[in-house]
């Protein structure tokens, strides 16, 4: 936030090289409030020496909002191996001796310079620098891909289309039964749903499509169209 100088007291923070790095939690860790939280890493002396990598002008990101479990409904809680794995990183990014070599990972981590920084606006938002995890390619080329996923998609909404369909259909065939105006005699009573060509006989209240997509009742050897006569 940028709201009561906290813009002005963070970008004062990040030009004295006091952010050593920031860990952003996923949310619903606490009882208190659902939000995510952010770790800060403050330190004084980015350059201990001792074999310790000098981190001067650098800030450590790691995104964790994808990490946790949930333990009930509101809950969620950090594995022993994630915690763990955190620790790691910014260890091995400090050049601890026995931690390892640091390297970033794209969605997880990432080692940013000052400048970077304040191209950002000074904002300390993992999510920011880590850019998106990488995604494993299945060699499916990205138009056939798409192409596939596109009728899947169709045929998936035109399934879910019909079950909401059907009932609307015996209720309209209700209420003209009730009215006594029925769909049989190939008529345009008042305030009933108009009527389409003539057809071959169907089961009364079925329900099917015309050629220019339009969602008929067919009752009676009649189809009644999704609107009202003119």
């Amino acid at each position: 936030s940028n709201q009561s100088g906290e813009g002005e007291i963070r970008k004062a923070i990040i030009e004295a090289d006091l952010v050593d790095c920031m860990v952003a939690l996923p949310g619903q860790l606490f009882y208190s409030t659902q939000i995510p939280a952010c770790l800060w890493f403050l330190a004084r002396n980015k350059n201990p020496g001792k074999g310790w990598r000098d981190r001067r002008g650098q800030v450590l990101f790691i995104d964790a909002r994808q990490m946790g479990v949930l333990v009930d409904r509101t809950r969620r809680e950090l594995t022993d191996d994630e915690i763990q794995k955190i620790a790691d990183t910014y260890h091995a990014w400090r050049g601890e001796p026995g931690a390892g070599d640091y390297a970033d990972v794209p969605g997880f981590c990432k080692s940013a310079t000052l400048e970077e920084i304040r191209k950002h606006g000074y904002v300390l938002t993992p999510g920011r620098y880590v850019g998106a995890a990488k995604q494993d390619d299945d060699g499916e080329p990205f138009e056939e891909k798409m192409q596939r996923l596109a009728a899947q998609c169709q045929s998936g909404l035109w399934r879910q289309g019909c079950r909401h369909e059907r009932p609307v259909a015996r209720g309209l065939g209700d209420v003209a039964s009730r009215s006594g105006r029925g769909f049989a005699d190939g008529r345009h009573p008042e305030g009933c749903l108009s009527y389409g060509a003539r057809m071959a006989p169907y089961d009364r209240q079925s329900l099917t499509r015309t050629e220019d997509g339009r969602l008929v009742l067919v009752s009676g050897g009649f189809a009644a169209g999704a609107r009202r006569p003119t």
